[in-house]
């Protein structure tokens, strides 16, 4: 089995609705493949999902990811079949453990055993998703007598994401696709090592597994600064357990304890240091229309299949250049 490459854009879109479904159906008449979703405090992913559903015809329409944590299962089937519908058939259902942040400092939830928690949710959806009455007693997880609309087998796909080694494995395992971000380039290898080893258990293989990636993409003439633009939004993210563990699975032991050291001591200039330009250029894609290009078809090469466009810049003229550079007329894989 061969799965196609795809380009897609990602959402929601600043600075608001109305913008989401202005890029969404902008970036169907240009040729993008797929639009996917961030679950990410600038409004409800399900529910924009619905309203693009809503608002175009042929483009693809995921989440990557919605948290396993925010939401009970019962409440992900139901809403995954209210999309199937909305959305004709197009709806791909992206789910996965987030963070510390959003799941204990956003939602004061308790971030506990993510790599149960995303098994047995996936169980329970893809369960309640085919019409059948809950009877689920997890670790993490319960729910007796609950029964929703039986969809065909598949109708909604389940995409997992995962950073690390028994995170990748299991949505190898279990995903009917994988959602993989913000990774250093000399990692890949290691994590399709990983998905492989889990479709494998599934008596699958790697050209099976459909793999998502965000790419933070920006084109532009002034690299440093888009560096720059990067290390802003994205020094928090490394902070974090989950990120900062997952940097040094990668092997960038050394930047990993000095963002963590850095954080702790509230000295952000510490901190920002640690993401050095060499590390940057390792997981954004950063520079002239044509170099960033080039990045996307070695990632295609290294077993990236969906490549979902973001950009780290909040200035509109670059975000409309970068997006630019990725529609049907400008680019192929």
């Amino acid at each position: 089995m061969s799965i196609p490459q795809r380009i897609a854009a990602t959402l929601p879109l600043p600075p608001g609705v109305e913008a989401t479904i202005e890029h969404a159906r902008w970036a169907e008449a240009r040729g993008y493949d797929d639009v996917w979703f961030a679950d990410s405090g600038t409004g409800d992913a399900l529910t924009l999902a619905a309203g693009v559903g809503m608002a175009t015809e042929r483009v693809r329409i995921g989440t990557a990811i919605i948290p396993v944590f925010t939401r009970t299962p019962a409440v992900v089937a139901a809403s995954a079949l209210a999309l199937h519908h909305l959305c004709r058939g197009r709806f791909l259902l992206g789910l996965g453990a987030s963070s510390h942040t959003m799941i204990e400092g956003w939602n004061g939830l308790e971030f506990r055993k993510p790599l149960t928690r995303v098994k047995e949710t996936a169980e329970l959806v893809r369960s309640m998703l085919r019409g059948a009455k809950s009877e689920y007693d997890g670790e993490t997880v319960r729910s007796h007598g609950y029964r929703q609309e039986a969809l065909p087998e598949g109708a909604v796909p389940l995409y997992i994401a995962g950073l690390r080694g028994k995170m990748l494995e299991l949505a190898g395992e279990i995903g009917d696709g994988v959602v993989v971000n913000l990774f250093p380039a000399r990692a890949l290898p290691k994590m399709m090592e990983s998905v492989a080893r889990g479709a494998g258990r599934a008596g699958m293989t790697l050209a099976d597994r459909e793999i998502v990636c965000r790419h933070q993409v920006l084109v532009t003439d002034d690299v440093e600064a888009g560096r720059d633009a990067f290390r802003q939004l994205f020094v928090p993210y490394y902070a974090t357990p989950v990120y900062n563990r997952f940097l040094a699975w990668c092997g960038f032991e050394g930047a990993a304890g000095d963002i963590s050291a850095g954080w702790a001591a509230r000295d952000r200039d510490r901190t920002a240091r640690a993401l050095t330009d060499e590390l940057v250029d390792e997981i954004a894609i950063i520079g002239s229309a044509e170099a960033c290009r080039e990045r996307i078809r070695e990632l295609a090469a290294g077993g990236i299949t969906t490549h979902i466009i973001a950009c780290p810049s909040g200035d509109p003229g670059e975000l409309q250049r970068t997006f630019d550079a990725f529609t049907r007329d400008e680019f192929e894989l």
